[in-house]
């Protein structure tokens, strides 16, 4: 049996030799079968690598062990409760053990493939598999099958991605006529990627598409079936186009929605790209090449990076999967660094240099999770020859402001720290629940917020398990204890009310309007982002139900112990967090304790459900006590990441809370004004009154006889939004169309803008009237 290097050198060589023909349809039989088995072979390089020296010994005993292990255990029984290995007996579709059983063949079959493992192409494991794969189409997954009562997706996504993964990488030790016969089942129940069998009237989109896609594409390479590549080549080339919605798909600001309503570009849409990243991979140089790629590139950049910190995804963004024991934020990170990874060997030079220095900044700085301690072996060679490239260097976190009006997200990123905002409306969805995943995930999208700091294991180490749901950081909520979520259970909250707007990239805000699910709790909240700190301000916060209502400032996960805490008048610090300011003077409360959860309380799904092992760690929590039924009860308060206890001790005069009333909240500071006005009002500053006449967002910054404006409309119902500034313009210098001047005022068209900023550039008419000195 050849070495898999030299058949593959031999089969790209083969390829190259039919020449042009090869873009079109090749015209001899040995020219076509040279363009399926190398794009094939190109397919099990990304799976399984090639030969590596001894610096990757401890990598390829991990991929041998996992196999010995499938191996190991592997002990056939028929009769009335088929199975392959005894825990996952097969007589009952709804456990989703068939699922598992081919997942496990996919382990094994890539100990096979792997070179430099023991049991590397030895035939006697390919014979085992060949029966396992036999017993597997007779007794779990055949085209004669009702899958009626089980989830459709097994059968149309999961079951044919592992099955043609391990018949590729299996593919020289198979006997030809086994092959098309397991196959016969995905021809069932995955002909087509746009296409659900199990539901006839849905059309596939993201990340199942995608999916689907890899596993017809694999068919027909497998089969030397042109059409069935063309045909997923095809369905996901139409997945690169964005979309304006409403719906699933990719939006201009870098949403991903799916399932309708929800935010998942850290899980559904991780998944998409990884597909689409290897099949992209997979089809370069062949017949089937995806050429207009372009969007693929922008894609990244508007709808992954910005959520990524040091190769961990953000959970405000991964949905019902944070409820996922085997899926945390950092697994959906190495599977976007992968992708970034196998992108960049196409990637045109405008996006490679910015990527490279990226990415080699995440991998320096996360040891707490090393990548190559979760990649694949593939992927880790090509993420150490980025490691050791010199010519690269390592590139700082990212920064800037992200509004992704399109899914209630807003993302503010520091050269330290990151912060997120997770809100709902009538067009996002607060929580999703399905497959009795993410059972107390109630107050996910009610504002909660995300702070990333140097503790790069905060969010994955048994964090929701463990911690109290009912307070959450970020939200207001009342005490009432609640059921779990219910499959298929949604919320969309009955208001528009959610957004926020950017300003230069370093500065934002953030709004929403919170209307409680079952209560009659109610409130305005909103968020400014600064370059050094988050100021929170909240108001009309009201409810009769004889409940208490809470505000929660910070609930912070400090692992086995209890760090050092300072309390101020008004403040309070943690040490390795930073601080946090009340800026009416109000005196939080602060709860030390230690919390013990189980992966099985949030999660019981039939293949994800987590184990019941009791977990525990210990949390600081600071919360606003609003007391019983209150009535237009307020907050105020700064998180300062990183911030000394002198910092934070002194915070309250570094920034000026301007109105926090039901029409108007607003701040100050230095050379910046940010304000929300939830309907028409005027707010006092030091410098004149500021003035709307509708509702809107708006930053504002000003170097003497220059302003930086943006606004929006987060409410998404004003036509046209008319700005009083505190000084009167001159002339406008550059803006986004429907930006426009009148005296002392801006107009600013909002008609189909769907929450997006819309920034401008003003010269003013000043005449001696200045900021006040920095009061740093």
């Amino acid at each position: 049996m050849s070495h898999p290097l030299s058949r593959r050198a031999a089969l790209l060589g083969a390829a190259a030799v039919a020449g042009v023909a090869l873009w079109d349809e090749p015209a001899s039989g040995a020219a076509r079968r040279a363009a399926f088995d190398a794009a094939r072979e190109r397919w099990v390089s990304l799976l399984a690598g090639g030969r590596f020296d001894a610096d990757y010994a401890a990598e390829t005993r991990a991929v041998e062990g996992s196999a010995k292990a499938v191996l190991r255990k592997l002990k056939p029984s028929g009769g009335r409760r088929p199975s392959l290995w005894p825990d996952l007996p097969l007589d009952d579709p709804r456990t989703g053990n068939f699922n598992r059983a081919y997942n496990r063949m996919r382990t094994l079959a890539l100990g096979w493939a792997t070179p430099g493992t023991a049991m590397h192409r030895d035939e006697r494991v390919a014979e085992t598999a060949v029966r396992a794969l036999d017993f597997l189409y007779e007794h779990a997954y055949h085209e004669g099958l009702d899958r009626r009562g089980s989830n459709w997706f097994w059968w149309e996504i999961g079951v044919p991605r592992s099955l043609t993964d391990t018949c590729a990488l299996l593919y020289d030790g198979l006997p030809g006529d086994r092959l098309r016969r397991w196959l016969r089942p995905v021809r069932r129940w995955c002909p087509d990627p746009e296409r659900r069998v199990s539901h006839p009237g849905v059309v596939e989109t993201g990340a199942n598409r995608a999916g689907k896609a890899m596993a017809v594409a694999m068919r027909g390479l497998l089969t030397h079936d042109a059409r069935l590549v063309r045909r997923a080549k095809d369905a996901v080339s139409d997945l690169l186009r964005t979309t304006r919605g409403p719906g699933d798909g990719f939006y201009r600001d870098g949403s991903f929605i799916q399932h309708d309503v929800y935010p998942y570009n850290g899980s559904y849409g991780v998944d998409y790209l990884e597909s689409v990243a290897k099949l992209i991979a997979m089809l370069a140089r062949s017949p089937w090449e995806i050429r207009d790629i372009g969007n693929v590139y922008d894609i990244v950049d508007r709808s992954f990076l910005p959520f990524v910190v040091d190769g961990l995804m953000m959970d405000c963004v991964r949905g019902r999967a944070i409820s996922r024991q085997g899926h945390r934020d950092y697994h959906a990170g190495q599977k976007t660094v992968e992708a970034v990874l196998t992108l960049l060997e196409a990637a045109p030079e405008r996006h490679a240099r910015r990527w490279k220095p990226l990415v080699k900044g995440w991998l320096t700085r996360n040891r707490a999770i090393p990548y190559e301690s979760l990649a694949p072996l593939a992927s880790i060679a090509k993420a150490r020859a980025l490691l050791e490239d010199p010519s690269v260097p390592v590139g700082p976190r990212l920064t800037g402001t992200y509004v992704f009006a399109d899914m209630d997200r807003v993302v503010h990123h520091r050269p330290t720290w990151a912060f997120a905002i997770a809100m709902s409306s009538e067009r996002i969805g607060a929580a999703e629940a399905m497959n009795r995943e993410n059972l107390r995930g109630w107050y996910t999208g009610d504002g909660m917020t995300y702070l990333y700091t140097d503790d790069l294991t905060h969010w994955n180490d048994e964090l929701w398990p463990t911690i109290d749901p009912y307070r959450l950081p970020g939200t207001t909520v009342d005490r009432r204890r609640r059921g779990e979520l219910r499959h298929g259970e949604r919320r969309l909250p009955p208001t528009p009310w959610a957004g926020g707007v950017a300003l230069d990239g370093e500065y934002g805000v953030a709004a929403m309007k919170l209307v409680a699910k079952g209560s009659s709790l109610r409130a305005k909240k909103a968020w400014f982002l600064l370059d050094d700190a988050v100021v929170a301000l909240g108001t009309g916060i009201a409810a009769s139900d004889g409940r208490r209502v809470e505000t929660v400032v910070e609930n912070r996960n400090t692992h086995d112990r209890h760090p050092p805490l300072t309390r101020g008048d008004g403040w309070v610090h943690l040490a390795g967090v930073g601080g946090y300011a009340l800026l009416d003077g109000a005196k939080p409360k602060v709860v030390r304790e230690k919390r013990t959860g189980r992966w099985r309380d949030i999660d019981r799904g039939a293949t994800t459900g987590g184990d019941g092992t009791p977990l525990t760690r210990h949390y600081t929590t600071i919360v606003i006590d609003h007391g019983e039924d209150p009535d237009r009860a307020r907050y105020a308060y700064a998180v300062l990441p990183g911030a000394r206890v002198t910092q934070t001790a002194a915070y309250r005069g570094r920034v000026e809370v301007l109105a926090n009333s039901g029409s108007v909240q607003a701040i100050a500071r230095d050379d910046l004004l940010a304000a929300v006005f939830w309907r028409a009002a005027t707010v006092e500053t030091p410098y004149g009154p500021l003035k709307a006449d509708g509702p809107c967002a708006l930053v504002l910054r000003r170097d003497h006889d220059r302003l930086r404006l943006a606004v929006s409309d987060p409410s998404r119902s004003a036509d046209e939004v008319r700005i009083t500034l505190p000084w009167e313009v001159r002339s406008v210098a550059e803006a986004d169309r429907g930006v426009r001047r009148a005296g002392k005022s801006v107009k600013v068209e909002l008609r189909g803008a769907r929450g997006h900023t819309r920034t401008a550039a003003l010269r003013l008419r000043v005449a001696g009237q200045h900021f006040p000195p920095d009061k740093s």
